[in-house]
């Protein structure tokens, strides 16, 4: 197919196959599929529920150790200031490199204690191990995220919502390979999240890397060409998890069942060799065409331009004009982010949206327990949570992008309903009812990976991308402490009280049992009546944040980007028409 493509002469075909291969190796769309990849390793903190029954079996831990160790958790996977700080000195390799040292260091030490090939370390030194494993995804995520947000910087919500879809995968991908490889051992878990992601960043780490803004007119088809790619590997790890719950498996049915996940993570590769063949042969017609009197279209395929080349951007440091920030979308220094009214909110909406909805997913596996759904239940709700948080995630970036291409609508606006639906699923586990488990899974995966996508993508749009790789880690700094405090302070203390009472009510004291445990719907009842009300809380901080942009979202928030692309012109103005804002843009169509 590709000597079809590239020329026929035989003379020639080795030469043409090796500059078209360099192409494809340093094009955008290679560049993005390995991002896919990466980011589909990138998600192992999100199949803590998984292997938390085995560790907190093995080493005989209480509920609130295992919420303690899974605050660690939550505190690595959230506090990326370091890679974001990092990423700025440093080209995106060192980056991944990082990551990928990190992650295999973490997990790796805690499969060592799980699986008692060393002596059982003490609470604070598995908090480490778990930490550091957990802030390797912030490497992978922000030298991978970053640098593709840079390349498409008018789709940074879909490329947003892709690249985190496949990390909300990610825990049921792992699941599926693991079984295939060391089959239903949760040991071994642990062991693979601390070796795979990092042999896959290493693989990768000279293809991920910023390249020239390209303004390409199919753009938007190829991203849905990579949705439903995600779509399909996101509905076949759903069924089969399903069915790998209702029925028993042999090794050789999950190896099966692992392949086609591999097939599926491959996919997008066809669609990026695809894409560059088309471009090589609309470059290979400009060349070989006639110059004549007639101007000659280029291709739209192949317009490129450098960011800074036509439009420099004056140079600032990161601490400068504290005290006067530009306009929103434009690029803002560190501080004059992380000072500002918007930012304050953001955090609060952070806070109360993703620190609820984390420490939910985080705990659950005991909610079923408690609410006496049976095991297999319960595991399929764990491994489904990540299909749900893929599902947020994706129609977070698409679904807003689109609304806010066509009718300006505010990303901040889609942001406040999401956590109303977050406030929702928390009622229905306080209130629990028969099957009300099933619904609020679905509300809190679903709302926690939109969260997610649209704070990265909100914070792109309000302080540019200037030093986006520092700024969108410290706006989630607001999910670990949410984290602390719902899952260690609330979650974990209240448990063990309501244990405790029904220990008592037994005639039995803490030390006549190894596990607390629970059950009956007052366990979690007055914990997730508190986290509703904070998420509340952050569905109406988000509002106001609303009010302060509207104006700002009703406005062509990605005209310079256009103008940079195409050397300074954007596309109305080069037919003779200034589009400034949604009412324009109606009125054009």
């Amino acid at each position: 197919m590709v000597e079809t493509l590239i020329g026929s002469n035989s003379m020639t075909t080795s030469r043409e196959i090796f500059r078209f291969t360099k192409q494809l190796l340093k094009g955008r769309w290679f560049m993005l599929f390995a991002a896919f990849l990466i980011m589909s390793g990138a998600g192992a903190t999100y199949a803590f529920g998984i292997y938390s029954k085995e560790i907190k079996r093995t080493l005989g831990y209480d509920q609130e150790t295992l919420n303690l160790l899974g605050f660690f958790k939550d505190l690595g996977a959230s506090v990326g200031v370091f890679s974001g700080l990092i990423a700025e000195v440093t080209p995106t390799w060192f980056v991944l490199l990082v990551g990928a040292a990190l992650n295999f260091f973490g997990y790796f030490m805690i499969w060592l204690a799980v699986a008692g090939h060393i002596a059982k370390p003490k609470v604070w030194k598995m908090c480490m191990y778990i930490c550091i494993g957990a802030n390797s995804q912030n490497f992978a995520n922000t030298g991978s995220l970053v640098p593709c947000v840079k390349n498409f910087p008018e789709s940074r919500g879909i490329m947003v919502g892709l690249l985190k879809g496949f990390t909300g995968l990610s825990g049921a991908v792992m699941n599926q390979l693991y079984l295939a490889i060391y089959g239903n051992n949760p040991k071994a878990l642990i062991l693979l999240i601390g070796w795979l992601p990092a042999v896959v960043s290493l693989f990768f780490v000279y293809t991920i890397r910023p390249m020239k803004v390209v303004k390409q007119t199919n753009e938007r088809k190829m991203f849905y060409k990579y949705l439903f790619i995600s779509l399909a590997l996101a509905l076949f790890v759903m069924v089969i998890t399903i069915i790998q719950k209702q029925k028993a498996f042999s090794h050789g049915g999950y190896i099966a069942t692992a392949t086609v996940v591999c097939i599926l993570l491959f996919i997008p590769l066809g669609v990026a060799i695809n894409e560059e063949l088309a471009i090589w042969k609309q470059n290979k017609q400009v060349q070989n065409s006639t110059p004549t009197s007639v101007t000659i279209e280029t291709p739209p395929a192949i317009v490129a331009q450098t960011v800074d080349a036509k439009n420099p951007v004056p140079e600032s440091s990161w601490y400068s004009n504290i005290c006067s920030p530009p306009k929103r979308g434009e690029d803002y220094t560190i501080l004059q982010a992380l000072l500002s009214l918007d930012m304050l909110l953001v955090f609060i909406s952070v806070f109360s949206g993703l620190g609820t909805s984390l420490s939910a997913i985080d705990n659950l596996g005991q909610i079923g327990e408690s609410l006496g759904y049976p095991s297999l239940t319960i595991s399929t709700f764990v491994s489904l949570v990540s299909i749900w948080n893929y599902f947020g995630r994706v129609c977070a970036g698409f679904i807003s992008e689109i609304l806010l291409s066509k009718w300006g609508f505010p990303r901040t606006l889609v942001m406040t309903v999401v956590l109303v639906l977050s406030c929702i699923g928390d009622i229905l586990i306080a209130f629990a009812f028969p099957g009300s488990l099933y619904v609020s899974s679905v509300l809190i995966g679903f709302s926690y990976g939109a969260q997610l996508t649209l704070v990265y993508t909100i914070i792109s749009e309000l302080f540019g991308l200037k030093y986006y790789s520092t700024l969108f880690n410290c706006g989630v700094l607001g999910s670990p402490l949410g984290s602390y405090v719902f899952n260690v302070r609330v979650l974990g203390i209240l448990y063990d009280r309501e244990a405790l009472k029904q220990l008592k009510v037994k005639g039995l004291g803490r030390d006549s049992v190894k596990e607390l445990t629970c059950i009956g719907k007052e366990c979690y009842r007055m914990s997730f009546i508190i986290m509703a009300g904070v998420s509340l809380v952050g569905a109406l901080c988000s509002l106001v944040l609303v009010m302060r942009t509207r104006d700002f979202y009703q406005g062509d928030i990605y005209k310079k980007f256009r103008e940079q692309a195409s050397g300074g012109k954007s596309e109305e103005s080069e037919m003779g028409l200034v589009v400034s804002s949604v009412e324009d843009r109606k009125t054009l169509k």
